[in-house]
């Protein structure tokens, strides 16, 4: 009976994206099955994907932690059952609890079990796994948080990002209207919808400007119509299939830090402004950021300075464009030889090695 992979995703974009840009990888080679909870589906095209529903529970309420238990215990028969129905031979997590039932069942029938850490500082789940994992594919080797212990279990990747980015071309050439793209990420970003909008209107007195902005459902009119009501052309929208083809028509992106984001605007060579969330779990987004600051390729704005600051650097970079040009060129450098072969070539190679 045929051999087949698995895929266990689910949550935000965060852990969705880096899923189905992995089964872009795998599944030119096996048959893949992706599981996910419910709040993952959003991302997923089921014309697409062969999905499976772990609709895993958090563990964080202590009032429910006995009927979770339970749940999850039920959730890990469920998986046991999956995996040997689909005679899955290798497991992918791109971490978060929602993996748990999947991986769990994965040990008890001794699967093989590779992890997916995209971001700049170790998941707790990837953490809690990394001693019963195969290998863990990293975009650093300066992981914050990584027990030194498991260090050869590391496997060094370019950054995920799909094969229809790499399709795309950078260009040398700045928009006539300065071209702004403005990404809250899937938790949104209330602070772009609220405090920006007033402060790009001061620029774009002096300024031509255009702006592509992601928002929530419920700001898509009034933000249009704000816009609209100051002479900026603009495009507002909430989830884009081809979001790729929006980072190819911006000069520079402000942006949540979101690893997925930062990939792809990094491998079309967009400079950005990233704001991390400061409540993103052990500050990744904030250490994603530095990652990519450390090349010179981005700016650093921490969400308290914002107001403070962002005016001031917008203009700056609209002024005077040696500082945007020189991260361009950085970014350039960076993705040097990052072709969708060469990380295809390497995935596939560290999975077949036995």
């Amino acid at each position: 009976m045929k051999k087949n992979l698995l895929i266990t995703t689910g949550g935000s974009g965060g852990h969705v994206v880096p899923a189905t840009i992995l089964f872009e990888h795998l599944s030119k080679k096996k048959v893949v099955i992706i599981t996910t909870d419910k709040r993952g589906l959003k991302y997923l095209d089921k014309n697409t994907y062969q999905c499976e529903i772990i609709n895993t529970p958090k563990l964080n309420n202590i009032f429910f932690l006995p009927f979770n238990l339970v749940l999850i215990l039920f959730l890990t028969f469920k998986s046991f059952l999956l995996l040997k129905n689909k005679n899955i031979e290798k497991i992918f997590s791109t971490g978060g609890y929602m993996s748990l039932p999947v991986i769990l069942a994965g040990l008890l029938l001794k699967v093989e079990i590779y992890l997916i850490e995209p971001n700049q500082v170790l998941g707790r789940a990837n953490r809690y796994f990394l001693s019963y994992c195969k290998k863990i594919f990293c975009y650093s080797e300066k992981i914050k948080k990584f027990p030194g212990i498991f260090k050869s279990k590391m496997v060094i990747i370019k950054p995920l990002v799909s094969e229809s980015i790499y399709k795309l071309k950078s260009s040398n050439v700045i928009n006539e209207k300065f071209t702004l793209l403005i990404v809250g990420g899937s938790q949104g970003a209330n602070i772009f919808d609220k405090n920006l909008k007033n402060i790009l209107v001061n620029i774009s007195k002096n300024n031509p400007i255009r702006i592509i902005q992601q928002t929530n459902e419920k700001n898509v009119h009034s933000l249009t119509d704000f816009y609209l009501k100051n002479n900026i052309e603009s495009k507002i929208f909430t989830f884009d299939k081809n979001f790729a083809n929006n980072i190819n028509q911006a000069d520079l992106c402000i942006t949540r830090a979101g690893a997925s984001t930062l990939a792809e605007l990094s491998s079309i060579n967009v400079p950005f402004i990233a704001v991390p969330l400061p409540t993103s779990k052990d500050n990744h987004q904030f250490e994603n950021a530095t990652y990519y600051k450390n090349y010179d390729c981005c700016w650093l704005v921490e969400q308290n300075y914002f107001d403070e600051k962002i005016e001031d650097l917008l203009n700056n970079i609209l002024v005077n464009k040696d500082d945007y040009l020189k991260k361009k060129e950085n970014l350039k450098k960076l993705n040097y030889q990052n072709t969708w072969i060469n990380a295809n070539q390497k995935i596939l190679k560290i999975i077949n090695e036995n």
